[in-house]
Order: C-alpha cells, then structure tokens, then sequence
C-alpha cells in the first residue's frame, strides 16, 4: 500500500511538473512607495519616466495599455500597439496584454499576459515582481521569449534608475529614431 501511494504522488508530481507553462520572471526592488511605483506603471506620464518616450495608458479595466517604443513609426509599429489593462488593484497589481515586437510579425499576432505586483520591502521601499505567460511553442515564440528575457530587466533596471537618479531622458533616443526613419525615407526614393 504505501508503494502505491507513493507511486501515485510521484505521478502526480511529474504531471503537475510537465504541465507547469513557461514563464518570465523578473523582480527588483525601487527606492519608492508603492503607491509611486504603481502609478509610475499606470499614467501615461509615468511610463515616459522609465519604459519609453511614448505610450497611452488608461488606467481602467480594458483600458488602453499601450508602450511606444518608437512613437514616430506607423500605428501597429510603435512598440506596444493596441495592449488592454486586464486587471488593477490600486497600489498592488497591474495585469495587461503583450505582444512581441514588430520584427517577429507571427508571435505579435498573438498575445501573452504580464502580471507585475508591488509590495513593500522596508521604508519607503518597493518589491516589483514581473510575471509574463502565455508563450506558444517554437519559431517565433521562441524569439519572442528570448527577446524578453533581455527586456524585461532592462526595463525593471530603468525603473530602478529612474527613483535613484531620475527619469530617463529620451532625447537622443528619439533623435536617432527620427534620424534612421528620414534615412529609411530617403532610401525608398
């Protein structure tokens, strides 16, 4: 008898094990409240602070969630185009939609799900934990995961800094953006 229980826990375990889904995980700690940090994450003008130089945020259930990388390029092109918040709890937890960027047309069709929570970590401290699922198998799934996992704590990385230092300034960015499409322009002539 306890063979066979323990047979079946070890089955158990293993099914458990094999269906468990892929997953980003990524977490920092940021020199702020949680109430900064959660609307830092959820205001259009707190996004420009760390993420990127563009963006629509609509802090509401379905809301707009959208991250502009390249707020010059077409609609459908800028970065995070046409994102919806899924869920907020005030100062806690923001869900939305992701897609992968536009070099990777398959897996951008597609959708996967952040969850990123704020919790205190000592005074005037804050836990960010970032949570990514939803990832298909294969091709561009594949590199779409791989691209993440550098961006994500790039992006973590620039929210940290933003607290310590400041937000970030987009200037030359944007200016190497406007440069490269002009250059883009002028080569299809």
């Amino acid at each position: 008898m306890k063979h066979t229980l323990t047979t079946a826990a070890l089955l158990a375990a293993a099914l458990n094990a094999s269906a468990a889904e892929r997953a980003l995980n990524v977490e920092t700690t940021v020199k702020a409240t949680p109430r900064e940090v959660f609307r830092t994450w959820t205001t259009t003008e707190g996004i420009k602070t760390f993420f990127a130089p563009g963006g629509v945020i609509e802090p509401k259930s379905n809301g707009l969630y959208e991250i502009h990388m390249n707020p010059f390029a077409p609609p459908g092109e800028r970065g995070a185009d046409d994102m919806r918040i899924l869920g907020l709890q005030e100062d806690k937890m923001l869900s939305f939609t992701w897609n992968a960027p536009p070099h990777l047309p398959e897996a951008r069709k597609q959708r996967t799900t952040v969850i990123v929570r704020f919790a205190p970590a000592g005074d005037s401290e804050t836990r960010v934990t970032l949570h990514q699922t939803g990832w298909g198998d294969g091709g561009e799934w594949d590199k779409a995961y791989d691209y993440f996992s550098k961006a994500w704590p790039f992006v973590l990385a620039n929210l940290k800094k933003r607290f310590e230092a400041g937000p970030v300034d987009w200037t030359p960015h944007l200016t190497q953006l406007k440069a490269a499409m002009a250059k883009a322009a002028a080569d299809k002539k």
